[in-house]
């Protein structure tokens, strides 16, 4: 994720210095148009919001964080839940007024995804507004991992592209077909799954369930990694 956000602060961020904003289009379909300022400024937004919520996310993870610097923890958890409301909700009006690349099932995927992350964050601020530190901490895994959406996503379809061998199940010209509009669910769908899975394993899982657990965490772990490894060797590091 980390290579994710230099990625997309360097190629964004260096194409907005060189005001060569038109080069946003590489990337996001209509991603800048000429003159529509408003929607322009919400691509902007949404880029720069991607960045501060994965640098966020994963400084909310480290549990020496949350022990020794209490108060950042805090103020980070505050600023990644509005950080990932102000994402989701231009990510919505991106799709609702400009559109998106793939399907009608694609892009209804997506905003579930957005909607979910809206509902997380409003659960995991209520939560630890109330001082119930364990349900927060559900709730904030919850919206990290539908946060994340959009880099599963990119990994999952590099993955899926690996394995076959090239492009299947879709048509890469016009960006449509049934393997993306499976990833386009699975990208939000897997990972809570398997969150809910180890919550609940973790809790009161016998031994068995315990070892068929790790071995799908493993095999994820897996998936992630040759994902990754083609997302930047094909998608991020070419544009650096």
């Amino acid at each position: 994720q980390c290579l994710f956000a230099v990625y997309v602060a360097l190629f964004y961020g260096g194409a907005a210095l060189r005001n060569r904003f038109e080069d946003f289009n590489q990337v996001l379909p209509h991603g800048w148009v000429a003159g529509e300022p408003l929607m322009n400024v919400v691509v902007l937004l949404h880029v720069g919001f991607t960045v501060l919520v994965v640098a966020g996310g994963l400084l909310q993870l480290l549990p020496a964080i949350r022990r020794i610097a209490p108060a950042l923890h805090r103020w980070n958890g505050r600023i990644y839940i509005a950080s990932a409301a102000v994402l989701a909700i231009g990510g919505l009006a991106m799709i609702l007024v400009r559109g998106s690349s793939g399907g009608g099932l694609k892009q209804a995927g997506i905003m579930i995804n957005a909607l979910l992350i809206l509902a997380f964050a409003a659960l995991a601020w209520r939560a630890a507004r109330a001082r119930q530190f364990e349900v927060h901490r559900r709730w904030a895994l919850r919206l990290f991992l539908a946060v994340s959406g959009v880099w599963f996503f990119r990994i999952g379809l590099m993955f899926w592209i690996a394995v076959n061998g090239g492009p299947a199940g879709f048509d890469p010209a016009t960006f449509r077909g049934p393997a993306l509009d499976a990833i386009g669910f699975l990208q939000f769908l897997l990972p809570l799954a398997l969150l809910e899975a180890w919550l609940r394993v973790r809790e009161r899982g016998t031994p068995p369930w315990q070892a068929a657990l790790a071995v799908i965490l493993f095999a994820a772990i897996g998936v992630t990694v040759l994902g990754t490894l083609v997302a930047a060797r094909v998608l991020w590091l070419p544009r650096l």
